[in-house]
């Protein structure tokens, strides 16, 4: 069977190539004596190398497909192709190809195919179970790629891998289960022994990157990492990645690279499946310098010989952060990870923290809004009555489905006869346990001791030892700090970085009021511009400091938004009159600086709107229907409403229903056109993929 195996790989990866220590004895505990294993090894180890052998021995014994469940299917192109090379013939059912999908279950049904991949959310399908129930042989092999995820440390990035576990419970004995992971530490190691049974091997090898020397360099804001980034990128060797937390940060980078004459793009969850394979191919074509990428670009790609990884923001945890250095110099002597660091990464990080869980509270508000309906409830018609976000709502539901609590029948949810209550003790564990990672993070970055043994060590390595390669044991690499000239390059760069405000083109489910349906030509807001992000290095601080600390916004905020209006949107028609969102609590802030644009744009300003009701902050809303119900109790026209083109101007906006109510009010009265101006944008959903 060794023989057998070893050809197999040769075939795949050529002549000269040998099994790493420990891929055979993986390969037989799975292929040959039919028990489960548990591997962590470091990325670019093999693992994929292992479960594809296995299936290829397995099928020339005549056992069923192998089932492998993975969140990175997208990412799985490469190793798919190397399989192909010794005869695995491998399908995938996932919500990117459902055009394939019926060729594919012909395939299995016909038994043309060797191992089926699919997401962890496929197995929430009813229909999808019952088809796996029918394929001839079943399932010869069950591999559960990143296995982390089915621990307590990966539950938010994919909560459908708890689904697993009752998979694993059904398998007749004797079905081999392998689960692979490059993060896990003891803990996490525990957490999947106990739910895969403690008769699972455990197949440990060192973790520590021989070729990467890490650096890790703090920076006082954004436009000093830009100016960072811009002056040292050409200086690593080869083509790397680039992290940024947000998508918004990819953007950003990505441009201000590019500005730099640097061979660069973004890469996130909001490019679509071409765009992102295309610059993919790009990356391991060595066609670009470095894709700027969030952790869509992580677990699961494959290019042996990228020359570093740099961070513009710190990670969440050692954990994440061993996971997308590993990216790097898997091929080669001298791979580089430098780690940025700077002011936002914490609150960046603490959103993400807060946002992992729903709380107790509202899980059981959600629980009982479905309990006492006839008919269950859609997430539409759950919304207007809680005031959470959709994506709160969504996790609510997930939870309580996987745990027995409701189950879902087209698109509504319905109580289950099962008792069940949160488990509030294993939520605030989970939250703790994430800020004692997330301080080793911060201590990390101001250790002076060796980088990978201090980052081994949290892995629980028993390997763990100094490198000798990194920064702290041979010297820095790159000087911790930015070129002047480049920084005020940099500023005047974020100054410019103008947001869109788009239009909202639909009233919340159920309406608003007298608004209902699609929001028509005749009520909808223009394209409107955000001046800056919040707090960002550019206007973002001035805009902060004269909200919250001057109580009124400076001269230099009114002539930034009077280059944006004449020199880089100019709005069409043009504008005739401005007007102002009023504020009871700060009364004069924003209709004060309206004027005084006014003014230096020659256009006279009208006071047409009124607050006149103190409705809770808009801040505090936190899905479309309790935001647009918001802002329409508090805002009416009072008073007399020119009919020309307006600018409508606020001092922030994130979900944008203030203006597009206070828009469709205007236009109602009589006015033109709406034209939406903010001066910062708060908006932080959606762009964290």
């Amino acid at each position: 069977m060794r023989e057998r195996a070893e050809k197999l790989l040769k075939t795949m990866l050529g002549a000269d190539t040998t099994f790493r220590d420990g891929q055979w004895e993986a390969i037989k505990t799975v292929a040959v004596k039919k028990n489960r294993a548990l591997i962590v090894q470091r990325t670019g180890w093999g693992k994929s190398i292992v479960y594809f052998i296995a299936t290829k021995l397995l099928r020339e014994e005549g056992h069923g497909i192998t089932l492998l469940i993975s969140p990175l299917l997208s990412l799985m192109r490469n190793q798919i192709e190397m399989a192909e090379r010794i005869g695995v013939r491998a399908g995938t059912i996932n919500s990117n190809n459902p055009e394939e999908w019926e060729v594919v279950k012909a395939d299995l049904r016909s038994n043309k195919c060797d191992i089926l991949l699919v997401s962890p959310e496929r197995l929430a399908s009813q229909e999808f179970n019952e088809f796996l129930a029918s394929i001839p042989g079943n399932i010869g092999m069950l591999v559960v790629d990143e296995a982390h995820c089915i621990s307590d440390w990966g539950h938010d990035f994919r909560p459908d891998y708890r689904r697993i576990v009752g998979i694993i419970e059904n398998l007749p004995s004797g079905i081999p289960v392998l689960a692979t992971t490059a993060t896990a530490n003891d803990r996490v190691v525990n957490d999947i022994r106990e739910q895969l049974g403690d008769d699972i091997k455990i197949l440990r090898g060192p973790l520590t990157r021989q070729s990467l020397r890490i650096q890790t360099i703090v920076l006082k804001d954004q436009a000093e990492r830009l100016a960072w980034l811009a002056e040292n990128i050409h200086h690593l060797p080869g083509t790397g990645i680039i992290y940024c937390l947000t998508v918004a940060d990819c953007n950003r980078v990505a441009r201000w690279l590019q500005s730099q004459d640097l061979d660069v793009h973004e890469y996130h969850a909001q490019l679509d499946d071409k765009e992102r394979i295309e610059r993919e191919q790009w990356l391991i074509n060595n066609e670009v310098k470095a894709l700027v990428a969030t952790v869509a670009l992580g677990m699961g790609f494959d290019k042996p010989d990228l020359g570093f990884v740099v961070h513009y923001q710190r990670p969440g945890s050692l954990v994440s952060y061993y996971q997308q250095i590993g990216r790097a110099g898997r091929e080669l002597s001298n791979a580089y990870a430098i780690l940025l660091s700077g002011g936002e990464d914490d609150e960046i990080q603490d959103y993400f923290i807060q946002q992992a869980f729903p709380n107790p509270k509202e899980m059981l508000q959600v629980l009982n809004l479905i309990e006492e309906a006839d008919d269950g409830l859609s997430i539409p018609s759950i919304l207007p009555s809680i005031n959470k976000s959709k994506s709160r709502v969504e996790k609510s539901l997930k939870l309580m489905e996987i745990e027995g609590a409701i189950f879902k029948n087209g698109s509504k949810y319905y109580r289950s006869a099962n008792p069940w209550k949160p488990d509030d003790d294993r939520m605030n564990r989970v939250t703790a346990q994430r800020y004692e990672e997330l301080q080793k993070m911060r201590e990390f970055v101001l250790t002076d001791e060796c980088y990978m043994r201090v980052v081994a060590e949290q892995l629980d390595d028993p390997y763990a030892r100094e490198c000798g390669k990194c920064a702290n044991c041979q010297g820095p690499f790159f000087l911790a700090e930015a070129n002047h000239k480049l920084v005020e390059n940099a500023v005047r760069f974020l100054r410019r970085c103008y947001l869109p405000i788009q239009p909202r083109k639909q009233w919340p489910a159920y309406g608003v009021g007298h608004f209902k349906g699609k929001i028509t030509a005749n009520l909808m807001n223009q394209e409107g511009r955000a001046l800056c992000r919040y707090g960002d290095a550019g206007w973002g601080t001035l805009v902060k400091k004269g909200k919250y600390e001057v109580g009124v916004f400076n001269d230099e905020l009114v002539e930034a938004v009077v280059e944006l209006i004449n020199n880089n949107w100019e709005p069409k028609p043009e504008l005739e009159w401005i007007t102002a969102i009023p504020s009871l609590r700060h009364p004069e802030l924003v209709p004060d600086f309206a004027k005084r644009v006014a003014a230096k744009l020659g256009l006279p300003y009208y006071q047409v709107l009124a607050k006149t009701k103190d409705t809770a902050e808009q801040k505090t809303m936190e899905n479309s229907s309790q935001q647009a119900r918001n802002a329409l109790e508090a805002f009416s026209v009072v008073g007399y409403c020119p009919e020309g083109p307006v600018l409508l101007i606020d001092d922030m906006v994130d979900s944008k229903w203030t203006l597009t109510v206070c828009g469709a009010l205007l236009q109602e009265a009589g006015s033109g056109p709406v034209f939406p101006l903010a001066l910062a944008a708060t908006w932080s959903g959606g762009d964290s993929d």
